[in-house]
């Protein structure tokens, strides 16, 4: 064996870098020269090296084809990446059939939802703001022959402003919801705690007779319950507001200092006004 010095063997492995470097740039310039020298390498190569690859392949497939342990190994292998890929396709149809679960119970108590009767309703001018004995209250005309519109709903664009509670041939009285003689029952929030909001003749009416222990939340919604048989549910009434401690108001939705035109709905719930505030405010008690 032939042995070299030191200084030699440093220099050899100095220059294995720089000789690999331009041999690779000879290859790649006579490529660019002349196509085929490039593809005639290449194929040489290849048949030089195929026979490695086939004695390399074929203890491959024999240890994957073996009935033994390794083969076994291989076989749990891919098994696993299969099941892995299914699992995850399974997850996917579990959440959708979750939902589809939800979506039919949700249909499923529709089916015993029983809808609140379509209201009829015609638009009113305000004519006058009156006063008398309803400190709280306007005039409003009405249309040609508009039957029994008394404890009819008036609203404008944001929310309620009162019920009707006179009504004759070409005009009708509105009592709004500030006024002293006004008492409505309301929900509260998104739990509907039941309560009852009684006019103060100010700008915002109190809330009365609330859960003891479950006070109203600042700025929880206020809207109309159905209890007494005046008012349908959910219609928009205004917003809790505290103006002192243990005493939350109403601000309305509607802007009833500069009402105009009305919208009156007749839900058809007919029932004495003063008789139903009673009861109401019975059962809340």
């Amino acid at each position: 064996m032939l042995r070299l010095s030191m200084p030699v063997r440093t220099a050899l492995s100095r220059l294995t870098l720089p000789v690999m470097l331009m041999m690779s740039l000879a290859l790649v310039l006579a490529g660019r020269a002349d196509r085929r020298l490039g593809v005639f390498l290449r194929t040489q190569v290849d048949d030089a090296l195929a026979p490695l690859y086939r004695a390399a392949a074929a203890p491959v497939r024999a240890v994957e084809t073996d009935r033994g342990a390794v083969g076994t190994w291989f076989d749990l292998r891919a098994r696993n990446a299969a099941l892995r890929a299914q699992n995850h396709e399974l997850r996917r149809w579990r959440a959708v059939a979750l939902a589809l679960e939800a979506q039919n119970e949700a249909l499923k108590s529709q089916l015993h939802y029983v809808p609140t009767p379509t209201p009829s309703f015609f638009t009113a001018r305000v004519i006058a703001d009156l006063g008398g004995l309803y400190a709280r209250s306007v005039m409003v005309t009405l249309p040609r022959h508009p039957g029994d519109v008394r404890d009819a709903v008036a609203m404008d664009g944001a929310g309620v402003v009162g019920r009707v509670i006179e009504a004759g041939s070409r005009s009708a009285r509105v009592l709004l919801i500030t006024d002293l003689n006004s008492k409505v029952p309301v929900a509260i929030g998104r739990d509907g705690e039941r309560a009852i909001m009684v006019g103060q003749n100010t700008a915002s009416p109190r809330l009365l007779y609330w859960t003891p222990g479950k006070p109203p939340r600042e700025g929880a919604i206020v809207l109309t319950s159905a209890v007494g048989g005046i008012f349908p549910n959910g219609l928009p009434v205004g917003i809790v507001h505290y103006a002192g401690r243990n005493d939350p108001e109403v601000v309305p939705f509607a802007r009833l200092d500069s009402l105009r035109v009305l919208r009156v709905f007749e839900y058809g719930t007919g029932g004495s006004t003063d008789v139903a505030s009673n009861a109401t405010i019975a059962k809340a008690r």
